[in-house]
């Protein structure tokens, strides 16, 4: 755990180097055992760009280093561009390095660092990219398991330095964290846990997910407000199991309200039965009270005969954000019923930008990102990108509301809210929108 640890300091080390350009003759390097082509590059002060520009076997789909192989090196004169002595000692963050903390679990000893291991590279990856922006990054990282102790973390005087300190991981450390950057001044950004009441009382803190009950609330109040023209259809489905619940029952509050009509049926019912809950003269809106695939699927069967015996009428399905777990066997079926999945993430794996930082991390890290959702590098990448920008550009009074630059997300939509008299909380979610020309939207809110 230690060497690991210790292995991607280094690679933060290289990652707030000082800009260095370089001309175009060229020497060799003997890969070592375990090199990556991003340490190398920050170990010649170049990019990765450039070596493999260097060296185009590296382009092929797949190409990995390997011990004992010889690589050029892009190399010859180097100016060498640092930070003046006012931008290195200035109070003012917009006018000297960025100074990171990062309190997560950084090991591989279970799932929760395997994760975070992934997400501090995100994050190592978007410095590299704020570094040909121009921005310096100056990054400190503290291992913080679950069973650790974050005392000693707190202790070490860097952290009290530090302008912005991503975690913790659990919410366990929340209060000792809150605590800490409120009396240091720091910005606190818990990039996971929902459980922080001290969001209320903290100014320095955002909060990137909402609580299970806020997000309920805000997603059952948005759904009936964007298909306030469909005909609601609610299914049962017999899950003893499900914990949708109280979606259902918040958004049917929702409708209530709104003096908005709906339909209420059983998965099991006759065929008859079931297709009376349909009506022809608007758009059907179908929700199921369960997230779990075998409902889904016998769901998309039900709905198929009633389109066999009335094909005119129009069906639209409102989901969870589980089922983008099973778009890999289901994707046609989701355009097929204009699928709607309420998320505050979304990869879109077919864009350009998407595609490269995954073949930039394959060509850093040596191995492809985790099957996971979210896809936890670009998590940290977007986390990084978002809050480092927007401190370089308004200093520690930043405060992540909507419009302050015009960032893309890769993947996590960012935009913060004031708590009362506290911290910042991310409201921005998206319905993500199957539709059924086969094209994929997603639609913010």
């Amino acid at each position: 755990m230690k060497s690991l640890l210790r292995y991607f300091l280094i690679i933060a080390l290289f990652a707030c180097q000082p800009y260095i350009s370089v001309a175009q003759s060229v020497r060799t390097h003997k890969v070592a055992k375990k090199e990556t082509m991003y340490g190398i590059s920050k170990m010649y002060g170049i990019t990765v760009e450039q070596l493999v520009q260097a060296n185009p076997g590296m382009e092929e789909p797949g190409y990995k280093l390997k011990k004992g192989s010889v690589i050029n090196i892009p190399s010859g004169e180097m100016s060498v561009v640092t930070p003046s002595a006012s931008q290195t000692f200035s109070t003012d963050v917009r006018q000297r390095a960025i100074r990171v903390g990062v309190m997560l679990p950084l090991h591989k000893v279970n799932n929760d660092g395997k994760r975070m291991v992934e997400y501090y590279r995100g994050l190592l990856m978007a410095c590299d990219t704020l570094k040909k922006e121009g921005i310096s990054v100056d990054i400190h990282a503290w291992n913080l398991p679950e069973d650790g102790d974050v005392r000693p973390l707190l202790a070490d005087p860097a952290a009290a330095r530090c302008d912005i300190i991503f975690g913790p991981l659990y919410s366990r450390f929340v209060s000792q964290l809150s605590e800490f950057t409120e009396k240091n001044h720091n910005i606190l950004v818990i990039p996971f846990s929902i459980h922080a009441p001290e969001l209320f009382t903290n100014r320095n803190l955002f909060q990137v997910y909402q609580s299970p009950n806020d997000q309920t609330e805000t997603t059952a109040r948005r759904c009936a407000q964007f298909f306030k023209g469909y005909h609601p259809v609610i299914i049962d489905c017999g899950d003893s199991t499900s914990t949708k619940g109280s979606f259902t029952s918040t958004y049917r509050r929702q409708l209530e309200i709104a003096d908005i009509p709906y339909s209420i049926t059983n998965l099991k019912s006759s065929d008859a039965n079931f297709a009376k809950a349909f009506v022809k003269d608007k758009p059907n809106l179908v929700i199921l009270n369960t997230a779990r695939s075998r409902e889904l699927i016998a769901t998309f069967g039900r709905l198929g005969d009633v389109k066999i015996t009335n094909p005119a009428i129009q069906i639209a399905m409102f989901g969870y954000t589980e089922w983008m777990m099973y778009t890999q066997y289901q994707q046609e079926n989701f355009h097929k019923y204009n699928v709607y999945i309420p998320a505050p993430f979304y990869t879109n794996t077919q864009l350009p930008q998407v595609q490269r930082l995954q073949t930039l991390y394959r060509q850093y890290f040596r191995e492809e990102m985790m099957s996971a959702l979210p896809r936890f590098a670009l998590t940290g990448f977007d986390h990084a990108l978002f809050f480092l920008r927007g401190l370089h550009k308004y200093g520690m009074t930043f405060d992540g509301a909507a419009g302050r630059f015009g960032y893309q997300p890769m993947q996590t939509p960012l935009k913060f809210e004031r708590m009362g008299n506290g911290g910042l909380q991310n409201r921005a979610f998206m319905f993500v929108h199957y539709k059924d020309d086969h094209t994929i939207e997603t639609v913010n809110y």
